[in-house]
């Protein structure tokens, strides 16, 4: 039987809110308990698209674009994880969204972590694919990405490769991904950031990924979702490709040693950016643990 196909389409109407004097673009599909899905760098809610019709019929899947990014405004603010993390939990409380079951990626499961291991009361499951599960030494990085990032976070440089190049929408996005993506697909995701200014959540992302203890506020914030999420109950469901990006098979063992209630599914081939390689898996096995959550 020949694979489904991926799809470039986007066919969900757009709504904003405004949160915290901003507007924030998203969308809104189905009803029931809400499903929050949360994208990271230098993605969009569009990274969910194949993925949002398989949960349509069983909860309302929103999914929102991060301040600064996608569709949403983009205010003069430093694009730390702080601010982030703040028009998060702004749109959560601003649509009122309770139950809730998270899926993230990339960044997205900073915030979603970030979130669930202070609000556990509120969270019916956590799915996550491609995560940051801890802080990282250097040695631990991807070998593959190891020199681009330490150059991304060098300043001057990093600024010019990423704000100047445009090398993490063009070059990172891409390459993190089995799968060639169409020309309309790159469009879209590289439609938010044309110009230099644009690009600055993007190139801030990347200063903030808690290596060697720097960011030390942000290393301190994933040590303790860290700690939690060893403790807690709450249901989850673990995606992981082969080879993977920043979860490997190492992490995924960590994962099932250390994390209760949890499932994990293989989705075969992929890196980092699995939604592009694999939607239909992804989106059947979150359909079917969601309905037993």
């Amino acid at each position: 039987m020949a694979p489904k196909a991926i799809s470039a389409d986007f066919p969900f109407e757009s709504k904003y809110v405004e949160v915290h004097g901003s507007k924030i673009h998203y969308v809104d599909e189905g009803s029931g308990d809400p499903i929050l899905f949360l994208h990271g760098n230098p993605t969009s809610s569009y990274l969910w698209r194949n993925i949002i019709p398989y949960l349509m019929p069983h909860g309302r899947c929103i999914a929102l674009d991060l301040i600064g990014m996608g569709k949403s405004d983009k205010p003069d603010l430093d694009y730390r994880f702080f601010d982030h993390s703040k028009y998060v939990e702004g749109f959560i409380e601003k649509l009122d969204l309770s139950n809730l079951t998270l899926v993230i990626h990339d960044w997205g499961s900073a915030l979603g972590f970030h979130y669930a291991m202070r609000h556990e009361n509120n969270i019916k499951g956590i799915a996550f694919m491609e995560a940051m599960l801890k802080p990282i030494k250097w040695e631990d990085f991807p070998s593959k990405y190891r020199m681009g990032f330490k150059l991304f976070r060098a300043p001057g440089i990093g600024w010019f490769m990423i704000s100047v190049m445009n090398v993490f929408v063009t070059k990172m996005l891409p390459q993190a991904i089995v799968r060639k993506l169409t020309a309309e697909e790159k469009d879209y995701y590289g439609s938010p950031y044309k110009t230099v200014n644009s690009r600055k959540p993007i190139r801030q992302w990347p200063c903030e990924i808690p290596i060697e203890g720097k960011p030390a506020d942000v290393y301190e914030v994933i040590s303790s979702y860290n700690q939690k999420l060893q403790e807690s109950e709450v249901p989850k469901l673990l995606f992981f490709a082969t080879p993977g990006g920043i979860i490997d098979s190492k992490t995924v063992d960590w994962c099932r040693q250390n994390l209760k209630n949890l499932k994990v599914v293989d989705i075969g081939d992929g890196i980092h950016f699995i939604q592009e390689d694999n939607p239909h898996l992804i989106g059947e096995e979150l359909a079917k643990w969601f309905q037993d959550l």
